[in-house]
């Protein structure tokens, strides 16, 4: 008998409808989290193919089919927590994810992993 996986990405119901939304008007989305400042504080979500992950970053997962790549640095610092697509009021630090026009802002929220579920996490793809 098969474990089932761990998954290391989940969304909110509120994040999910604005992904829907933005699925609606655009088309194929993507996310990406940097590990610097201003606008990779927080995920951006592009249209697919507006965003070129960098060598050996991390895909961590989906949501609803759309990839959520994050920086590789910071896969090394948080690969061993969970993260979960949330969305705020407001506009974030930066203007090029395509949530700013709505008035909202993606936000991850993250938590450890707990020893049993480092046993048995997903695998995480790396871009080449």
């Amino acid at each position: 008998m098969e474990t089932k996986k761990i998954s290391r990405l989940s969304v909110t119901e509120k994040a999910l409808e604005v992904v829907w939304e933005l699925k609606k008007k655009h088309g194929d989305l993507m996310f990406y989290q940097a590990g610097g400042c201003c606008e990779g504080t927080q995920p951006q979500c592009f249209e697919k193919g507006g965003y070129f992950p960098r060598m050996n970053d991390a895909m961590i997962g989906t949501i609803n089919g759309h990839e959520f790549w994050i920086d590789r640095d910071l896969f090394e610092y948080w690969q061993y927590s969970h993260f979960t697509l949330d969305i705020l009021e407001g506009f974030g630090p930066g203007g090029f994810s395509l949530e700013t026009p709505l008035g909202k802002t993606f936000k991850v929220h993250y938590r450890l992993f707990t020893p049993e579920e480092l046993k048995n996490l997903e695998p995480v793809k790396r871009s080449e």
